[in-house]
């Protein structure tokens, strides 16, 4: 199985060392295919005083190094096309924000590289309408007919990270695990999909409790890989802290997922 998974941003070179190098137990085993994931920024956040990142320069220099320096693959967000190509330079797998995945123009950019691209389903979309985007892709790459097997073949996928249900709420429904599993290899963004959208006064809230029960009924369901942030110390991380595990909650979910896979 594919496993994304890191700190929502990155927030400082010290940090993302100290977590990478506890990532490292995931990139050994066989069983999985692991990308290290972080944000050089978070263009989205609720507030203007919310912290963004390091900015790309700085943020690709330092995902650069934790890739020299333990050999991971990499995966990070773009959020505008003029950004794609010198992000492609260093990652090997260039990630569409969920408010982003319908933005064609940033689509077609990604789609141009020859780097993997993931999109990440919008809280606002019906999930069969998620074959729209991924047709963008393929199209830009030669192919014609939306499928799991041309969507495997030419490295494009989409991510679960729930939709929206009312206000400051999200919600899974696994059916739509099925459904965009007909147009492409799925990801199950676990830790995204117990946010709770402007839950803490212009800062996102969530229930990293209900983290492990998620990611346990996706791996039933059956899907090709997880996404998990995480942190040595959520309580402190500078984005996402209630919604992210710590480094000893994910290898327990892990271990978790791969016996339920196993079955």
């Amino acid at each position: 199985m594919k496993l994304l998974a890191g700190p929502c941003v990155i927030e400082s070179e010290e940090n993302i060392f100290k977590i990478a190098k506890a990532l490292e137990v995931y990139h050994r085993d066989d069983s999985i295919d692991f990308y290290f994931k972080s944000s050089f920024d978070k263009a989205n956040r609720t507030s203007l005083e919310s912290f963004r990142g390091l900015g790309m320069e700085e943020g690709l220099r330092i995902l650069q190094k934790v890739k020299d320096d333990f050999g991971y693959k990499i995966v990070t967000d773009v959020h505008e096309s003029a950004q794609v190509k010198s992000v492609a330079e260093v990652v090997d797998m260039l990630q569409i924000p969920a408010f982003l995945c319908r933005q064609t123009d940033l689509l077609v950019a990604c789609a141009q590289t020859d780097k993997e691209v993931n999109i990440k389903k919008g809280q606002f979309i019906n999930p069969p309408d998620m074959q729209y985007s991924v047709m963008k892709v393929l199209k830009t790459r030669g192919c014609d007919v939306v499928s799991y097997e041309n969507s495997q073949k030419h490295g494009v996928f989409l991510t679960e990270r729930g939709s929206s249900f009312g206000y400051g709420n999200i919600v899974v429904d696994m059916r739509s695990l099925v459904i965009m599993k007909q147009f492409a290899p799925v990801i199950f963004d676990a830790t995204h999909s117990v946010q709770m959208p402007g839950a803490l006064g212009g800062k996102t809230g969530g229930d990293s409790s209900m983290v492990p029960y998620l990611a346990s009924a996706a791996a039933a369901v059956g899907v090709d890989g997880f996404f998990f942030e995480t942190h040595f110390d959520p309580s402190c991380a500078l984005s996402d802290g209630p919604n992210m595990l710590n480094l000893e909650q994910l290898q327990s979910v892990v271990t978790r997922i791969k016996k339920i896979q196993s079955i």
